[in-house]
């Protein structure tokens, strides 16, 4: 799915803004990011110990890439965290998995609920997205109430659905709907 507005995002909230990532932001990223209490809570994907030579390759993948979905939280002076759009495919071509993470110093001051609250209306403009979803392992209350707090509805407990760390853990699905813009017709036509 191509976006139609996302090339470059721009929010500057109250507390944080929303920004592409930059080159620039390896120091930071790799200094937050490392941190065993952030990876504790996301995919494998995301290392620990996180080097400079992750945060390095991330920002080459995402600044290098197609159209950007993955975007840095910031405050005044550099990157504190980053918020991020998997987008569906074939039948799920409007949907997309959020996924976000922040600095445990910046950790109780409303910043990701005030992020997650502003990127997705954002994000279902620029990426003409029907749905958002997040899958916050079931342990995980702070990214639980981040998400409450922005609006997503809980639909349901996935039991046993991840291992982490040789844990077998659930995980939560919630998620944000907009209205279609568009009625289709049970054979794909608009009306």
């Amino acid at each position: 799915m191509k976006p139609l507005r996302a090339l470059y995002l721009g929010l500057n909230l109250r507390s944080c803004s929303i920004r592409n990532w930059s080159p620039k932001d390896g120091d930071a990223l790799q200094r937050y990011a490392n941190n065993r209490k952030i990876s504790e809570n996301l995919r494998d994907i995301f290392p620990y110990p996180y080097s400079l030579q992750d945060a390095d390759a991330f920002l080459d993948f995402v600044t290098k890439g197609g159209p950007p979905t993955d975007f840095a939280i910031t405050n005044e002076t550099e990157a504190i965290g980053g918020i991020g759009l998997r987008l569906g495919n074939d039948v799920h071509r409007h949907t997309a998995e959020l996924g976000f993470w922040l600095g445990e110093p910046f950790w109780g001051r409303g910043i990701m609920t005030e992020a997650v609250t502003a990127f997705t209306p954002w994000a279902f403009r620029g990426f003409e997205l029907l749905r958002i979803f997040a899958q916050p392992f079931a342990s995980n209350t702070a990214s639980v109430r981040v998400l409450e707090k922005a609006g997503f509805i809980c639909e349901g407990r996935l039991k046993s659905n991840v291992i982490k760390d040789e844990k077998l853990l659930d995980s939560l699905m919630y998620a944000c709907v907009r209205e279609p813009p568009v009625i289709y017709r049970l054979w794909g036509e608009k009306r």
